[in-house]
């Protein structure tokens, strides 16, 4: 019998490893998939497990079917914009290439305003809720019943109070902390609360970190919001203060922010938009596209942008993000620029939040310094802001890391600026970064502790298995 068991169970490993050789290489990277494979080949039974609960970076059928069904939806909102959309000359493919990767154009007649004040962001929002006159809707990825949320809740309470739609959803992950609290608090106020990407035992559901990592604020479809800030106090971690860059937008381009608010409410309710949404009229000249990205999307959309633009620089790029695991797409497309002569800068947080993802991310400085890439570490705060300069051309100002959490994992939002005085602002806002930050030396960084390298490549491990 001990032979049987052991023989049964020898034969069911090497079960596992034939059925992963099958499974595992679908849609995923060749990072992703050696990793996994390995793994599997050492422990199988582990190795399973852990890739049935976190292996499949998609979502259930149940949600491809409800998202299907809302493309009429996003390509009526589309269509609807075409009638604003924007000449932008030689930059036209990039809008070609995230029209088809996000489903929406680029529309010109818009103002953009970029702010980068923490405190100045939720009073405009405030001022602009007690405004609402129709509804306001807002997508965020951290509600918290803290005094930032309350005062916007207590915003949302006025707003219903004078017969006006107050919606919020938001991620449970996300706002884990004060997830109960928040619920009540806006529900007390008389606010309709969803919970983006809830957990589910039993119906068919995602991985549990797979997010919505979206920060879109709309009011009445005149006013919208974009950017990397949440619904929470600027120093919610202790000794820790953010600093944020968000898009105020008017103009079309609200629209788009619409669509996609309304979108993600439905796929969560279950209940189609009620309407078609209403384009609003031009009020300036900015020229700005919506990149939606996530599970729900065929390709990686703002990973695919950034990549090829990335290799289409021809002066310099600036990539600022808290938190940066790139692919091997986006590191050979870094160091092929830095050859092509190209200045590249990358500007990340000097404090630190979360410990694994900062050691996983140091594990790349030696061969991007080691190339040509400089890397600047912002003082003083978390800078939490995510934004991207090409050759004074593009900009880009959004939710997502330069990470593969964000590239493959979140649903996130991206707002592409093609015009030259807004693309201007933003590049004003880069070099104030780069002044606030200390500039690392490959020499210096090479005389870090062995321990440091040794815990920063164990980290490195983890990457692909996201």
């Amino acid at each position: 019998m001990s032979f049987d068991v052991d023989f049964l169970w020898y034969m069911a490993e090497w079960a596992i490893r034939i059925g992963a050789l099958l499974v595992v290489p679908q849609r995923r990277s060749p990072a992703a998939t050696r990793a996994w494979l390995l793994l599997i080949f050492f422990l199988p039974v582990p190795g399973l497990l852990l890739f049935l609960t976190i292996g499949s970076p998609q979502f259930p059928a149940w949600r491809k079917a409800r998202f299907r069904t809302l493309e009429p939806f996003f390509r009526q909102t589309a269509e609807a914009l075409g009638a604003h959309a924007a000449d932008l000359g030689d930059r036209q493919p990039i809008a070609q290439l995230a029209s088809t990767l996000g489903h929406m154009p680029a529309v010109d007649g818009n103002e953009v305003e970029l702010i980068d004040d923490y405190d100045k962001v939720i009073d405009l929002l405030v001022a602009d809720i007690d405004g609402a006159r129709r509804y306001v809707h807002l997508l965020v990825y951290i509600f918290a019943d803290d005094a930032v949320g309350q005062k916007v809740a207590a915003a949302l309470g006025r707003a219903v109070s004078r017969g006006v739609e107050a919606r919020v959803m938001f991620d449970p992950v996300g706002s884990h902390r004060w997830r109960k609290g928040t619920i009540e608090l806006l529900r007390g106020h008389g606010v309709e609360v969803r919970e983006a990407l809830p957990w589910r035992f039993i119906r068919g559901r995602a991985r549990r970190d797979m997010r919505n990592h979206r920060k879109l604020f709309v009011i009445d479809g005149v006013i919208g919001y974009a950017g990397s800030q949440n619904l929470v106090a600027k120093d919610f971690r202790p000794g820790v203060v953010n600093h944020e860059l968000v898009a105020r937008t008017t103009g079309p381009i609200v629209a788009a922010m619409e669509a996609i608010v309304r979108g993600d409410w439905s796929l969560e309710t279950g209940k189609p938009p009620a309407s078609p949404v209403v384009i609003p009229a031009p009020t300036g000249t900015a020229q700005a596209q919506l990149l939606p990205s996530g599970a729900d999307y065929t390709q990686e959309g703002f990973e695919t942008v950034l990549v090829w633009q990335v290799h289409q620089a021809r002066e310099r790029i600036v990539i600022v993000t808290p938190y940066f695991i790139p692919d091997e797409d986006l590191l050979g497309a870094l160091h092929t620029a830095t050859a092509r002569g190209v200045s590249v800068d990358i500007v990340l947080s000097g404090v630190v939040d979360q410990r694994l993802v900062n050691l996983s991310q140091r594990s790349y400085y030696d061969g991007l310094l080691t190339a040509g890439v400089k890397i600047h570490l912002y003082r003083g705060y978390l800078l939490h802001a995510k934004n991207v300069g090409i050759d004074g051309r593009l900009a880009v100002v959004g939710s997502s890391n330069v990470d593969l959490r964000s590239f493959q994992l979140n649903q996130e939002v991206s707002l592409l600026l093609y015009d030259e005085a807004t693309v201007a602002k933003v590049d004003a806002i880069q070099r104030g970064y780069l002044e606030g930050s200390d500039l690392l030396k490959l020499e210096e960084w090479r005389r870090r502790p062995l321990l440091h390298r040794l815990g920063e490549n164990i980290a490195r491990l983890f990457n692909s298995l996201l």
